[in-house]
């Protein structure tokens, strides 16, 4: 019985990948550069999410598909600017996620005039606590020395001009009574907007999430660790499994890579959050498998080929493996434009444009940069050793002389 497969290139190209590379190492040099510079935050920056910059995530759920453009109109009425609603889940549940780039509805200053009307309520000495924290939420925590009624804090607060939405009494023992105060809040001014404007049962608030500015900024740490542990990780795998002359092709071209997906997010103005970052972390694990097939296959022909040039190597292996590159990146990418076209307006659209984007800029670095750099090493460390064995040979000739003058009677 015979098989026959699909052969993409019935026989082997003979490309040459290896002519243009300055013209295309310094290409990529100027993108990589321009995204460097416009993601810089005194020049643009990265639009940062609620996991890296703070704020409200809050899940709604509509009882029928809302019209996104009325939603928008709904929240800016309601006095947000540059929120959005973004769909979650399968379509036909309705669900959407409002991210806000503030955790409390309440001021500092609110809060001041609310201490104020709770002295002149309750009296000054009495109020031995009052602590209000932007990066908690709205509430205040409150203790008195005597038992104070929730109502007369509620009426005090609701004067001050801060709309209160319960008053919690946590402890009551003698010289110390502790009373929290949850005020109206983000989730409850953006849930009481899209009812306003939707109806009574049109729309409810399923999940409310914050994040810290501190946490934020902890998180973007620990992802830009991640990704330097991930791209050191590499390093070391490839010069234990190839030569450590390849070691800095495979880095320049990762950083290449994470680079120009980040562009993506930078030049368009997306959305960078923790499912952006895994994103780019993907890419790299990617851009990797393509470059390191592509170092085995060269490592295979360096030894079959003893003495060829390694130029020629370098692109004969790219052709040989030309074949399996469209292969597995192409069925990557046709899944991803599945997802593009279907999952528009989705948690995950943005990931797969960036994937797609990254599997592009992978195939692109180990044809054009990592390959590149392999051969200028190589060619460095050739006319390094080159430079050693002339002066070498030069100061055996000068000692020749010498030792002849020496043997002389």
């Amino acid at each position: 019985m015979n098989f026959h497969f699909l052969e993409i290139l019935p026989e082997v190209p003979k490309i040459d990948f290896v002519s243009k590379r300055r013209l295309f190492v310094t290409v990529s040099l100027i993108i990589n550069l321009a995204v460097i510079l416009w993601s810089l935050p005194f020049v643009h920056g990265l639009d940062f999410g609620v996991d890296f910059a703070g704020g409200t995530e809050i899940q709604l759920h509509f009882a029928q598909k809302p019209n996104l453009s009325e939603v928008d109109k709904a929240l800016r009425k309601a006095g947000f600017s540059g929120e959005t609603a973004q769909s979650y889940g399968p379509p036909s549940e309705n669900a959407y996620i409002i991210r806000v780039g503030r955790i409390a509805l309440m001021k500092p200053e609110d809060a001041e005039r609310a201490k104020s009307a709770l002295a002149s309520a309750v009296g000054a000495a009495h109020l031995k606590e009052f602590h209000f924290d932007p990066e908690v939420g709205d509430k205040i925590d409150l203790t008195f020395d005597q038992p104070v009624a929730p109502e007369a804090i509620r009426a005090a607060v609701t004067g001050a001009g801060v709309k209160v939405s319960d008053v919690r009494t946590l402890a009551q023992k003698p010289g110390d009574d502790e009373y929290t105060v949850i005020t109206q809040g983000i989730a409850d001014k953006v849930g009481n907007a899209l009812t306003k404007a939707f109806g009574e049962k049109a729309v409810s608030v399923e999940r409310v999430e914050y994040v810290g500015p501190q946490v934020g900024r902890q998180l973007q740490i620990q992802g830009l660790k991640a990704l330097i542990y991930a791209m050191a990780m590499i390093v070391v795998y490839v010069g234990l499994r190839f030569d450590f002359r390849f070691a800095p092709g495979v880095v320049i071209a990762l950083v290449h890579d994470a680079i120009v997906t980040l562009g993506y997010f930078a030049f368009f103005g997306r959305e960078f959050n923790l499912t952006s970052l895994a994103a780019v972390l993907t890419v790299i694990g990617y851009s990797v498998n393509d470059t390191v097939v592509v170092y085995d296959r060269m490592r295979e022909n360096q030894h079959k080929f003893r003495g060829r040039d390694l130029p020629s190597i370098v692109n004969l292996s790219i052709n040989e493996m030309l074949a399996r590159t469209i292969l597995t990146s192409g069925v990557t990418a046709l899944s991803l434009v599945g997802l593009i076209v279907y999952a528009r307006g989705t948690a995950v659209w943005d990931f797969a444009v960036a994937m797609l984007v990254g599997i592009v800029s992978g195939t692109y670095s180990t044809w054009y940069i990592a390959s590149p750099m392999t051969i200028w090493l190589d060619e460095f460390l050739k006319r390094r050793e080159g430079k050693r064995t002339n002066e070498h040979q030069a100061q055996k000739r000068a000692k020749e002389p010498a030792q002849a003058k020496a043997v002389l009677p």
